[in-house]
């Protein structure tokens, strides 16, 4: 049983490593200093931005 809650727990820890990586790419894509053409958009619900700038990302 033991074996099973620290396995558990290393596997969340992780999760929340990926999680929060994850999430200062999007943080970073819309406020950080290299944000210039992105946008969001609360009616769609999503990230948007000419194309010009996407390939330029990409």
């Amino acid at each position: 049983m033991l074996e099973k809650v620290l396995k558990a727990k290393l596997n969340l820890e992780s999760r929340i490593r990926t999680l929060k990586r994850d999430w200062e790419i999007v943080y970073d894509l819309l406020n950080g200093k290299d944000n210039s053409g992105f946008g969001w958009d609360k009616h769609r619900q999503m990230v948007v931005a000419e194309d010009v700038v996407w390939n330029s990302y990409i």
